[in-house]
C-alpha cells in the first residue's frame, strides 16, 4: 500500500466503503469488486486500497480472528505479524514480570502492541516505515492515551524506553508487498545492537526460529514457540523477563491450549533402542530447543536413531510435546513391499511422514496404490539397521 492509497482510505467515506465491501476471499471476486467500485465513481487509489484491504482482512482471520475486520494491514506486515494468541502470551509474561510500560521498537502493523495494550500495559510503538506506522496508529487507536505511535527507528527511540522493550528486527527487505529474507548482518536494528540493549533493559527479541544457536547470548532465556504444529518464532528474553534457572524453553500452542517444556540447558539425549509399540515425533519447538531428551524421559522412550528426531517406546503414554503413533508393522522402504501392506490392511487414505531420508512424500505417494476403506500413517525413516517404513496409526 502506498501513502496515497492509505490517505484515500483513511476518511469516513473510505472506511465505510471498506466495511461495505467486507472480506474478499477469492481471486475471482477482485476483478468484480474493482469494476463495481470504479463504475460507482471511486478514485483508483481508493479502489486499490479498499480491494487490497478486503483481501488482507480475509487472510488475517487466521492470525487475528474477529479483530481482523477492524484492522488495516500491509501484505508484508501481515506476513510478519505475531499471531494474536501468541502475542497475548508475550503480554502475560510482561505483566507477570511486573512490567507496566513497554516500548515496541519495530511494531509493524501493531500485532504485539495490540496484545500488550489489551493486557493493560502502556505502550509506545515505533516503526521506521511511514505507511506501516500510520497503519499501526489506526489499529491501536481504540486504546486511546495508553498507546502512542511514532514514525522512526528503534535506535532513535531506545533512550526514551522505560519499563521493558520489545524488538522485532526487520529480517526482510523493505516494502509493503513482496519482500525477501536477509542475512543477520543486514537486519535492522542489528543483532549486536539488540543484544547490547537487552543487556541493559528487560527485553524480548522476536527472531526467526532457525537462528544460529551460536549467536544466542549465554545470559538470556531462549524460547522457541510453535503454533498449531508450526514453529513460528524464537524469543530471547533478558533481565526481569527471563525466568530464573531457565535457558531453554519450548512453548507449544494448540488452539486455546498452551504447554511448555523448560530446561536449564540443552537436555541430555537418551539412548537409542529398537522400535517399540509406539513412535513419537517431538514438536518442532522441542527439537529446536534441544529438549528431546526431557520429552523422551517423560514418555519412558528412547531414540530410534541418534541422528533422527524420532522417539520410541512400549508405554502407552503421549504428551502435548509430541505426536504419537501406534506401530502396526514395519517393512523395507520399497514401494512394492509397502503396497502389499496397504492392500492387506485395506488402506485407502494415507498420511506420509519422513525423517532422515531423501524422499519427496508427494512423489513417493504416486508410487503407491490406495484403494481401501481404512486410513493410516506411513513413516519413512532411518534406523541403525537401515532405512525402514513404519505403518502406524495416530494416537
Amino acid at each position: 500500500m502506498e501513502m496515497t492509497e492509505l490517505t484515500a482510505l483513511l476518511t469516513r467515506d473510505g472506511l465505510a466503503l471498506l466495511d461495505e465491501v467486507g472480506q474478499i476471499t477469492a481471486a475471482a471476486e477482485v476483478a468484480k469488486t474493482v469494476s463495481w467500485l470504479r463504475a460507482a465513481g471511486h478514485s483508483p487509489d481508493l479502489v486499490s486500497a479498499v480491494v487490497g484491504q478486503a483481501h488482507l482482512r480475509a487472510r488475517a482471520q487466521a492470525k487475528f480472528g474477529e479483530f481482523a475486520d477492524r484492522m488495516l494491514f500491509t501484505r508484508a506486515g501481515l506476513e510478519q505479524a505475531t499471531r494474536l494468541n501468541v502475542a497475548t502470551l508475550h503480554a502475560v509474561r510482561m505483566r507477570q514480570a511486573g512490567i507496566t510500560h513497554v516500548s515496541d521498537l519495530g511494531c509493524g502493523i501493531g500485532g504485539d502492541a495490540l496484545a500488550f495494550a489489551g493486557a493493560g500495559l502502556a505502550v509506545h510503538a515505533v516503526d521506521a516505515d511511514d505507511v506501516t506506522a500510520a497503519i499501526a496508529a489506526y489499529n491501536l487507536a481504540p486504546f486511546g492515551e495508553d498507546v502512542t505511535v511514532s514514525h522512526g527507528t528503534a535506535e532513535e527511540h531506545a533512550d526514551a524506553a522505560v519499563g521493558a522493550v520489545w524488538l522485532d528486527p526487520a529480517r526482510r527487505t523493505a516494502g509493503h508487498s513482496e519482500t525477501q529474507r536477509t542475512a543477520a548482518s543486514d537486519w535492522s536494528p542489528s543483532l549486536d545492537w539488540c543484544f547490547d540493549l537487552a543487556a541493559r533493559v528487560p527485553t524480548g527479541i522476536k527472531l526467526g526460529p532457525g537462528l544460529d544457536r551460536d549467536l544466542i547470548p549465554d545470559d538470556v532465556e531462549a524460547q522457541w514457540v510453535s503454533a498449531d504444529g508450526s514453529v513460528v518464532e524464537l524469543v530471547l528474553w533478558s533481565g526481569a523477563l527471563a525466568r530464573p534457572g531457565i535457558r531453554r524453553a519450548a512453548l507449544v500452542v494448540r488452539g486455546d491450549a498452551m504447554h511448555e517444556l523448560t530446561g536449564q540447558a540443552d537436555a541430555e539425549d537418551v539412548p537409542v533402542r529398537e522400535l517399540g509399540a509406539y513412535l513419537h515425533e517431538p514438536d518442532g519447538a522441542v527439537i529446536r530447543a534441544r529438549l528431546i531428551g526431557d520429552a523422551a524421559r517423560m514418555l519412558e522412550a528412547g531414540m530410534l536413531d541418534e541422528q533422527i528426531a524420532y522417539l520410541t517406546g512400549d508405554a502407552a503414554l503421549t504428551s502435548p510435546f509430541v505426536q504419537s503413533f501406534r506401530v502396526r508393522e514395519t517393512m523395507p522402504a520399497h514401494p512394492k513391499t509397502i503396497n502389499a501392506a496397504l492392500r492387506a490392511n485395506d488402506i485407502g487414505r494415507l498420511e506420509i511422514k519422513k525423517r532422515g531420508m531423501d524422499i519427496d512424500p508427494a512423489a513417493f505417494r504416486k508410487k503407491l496404490t490406495l484403494k481401501g476403506s481404512q486410513e493410516a500413517t506411513l513413516i519413512l525413516t532411518r534406523t541403525p539397521a537401515g532405512r525402514i517404513a513404519i505403518l502406524a496409526d495416530r494416537v
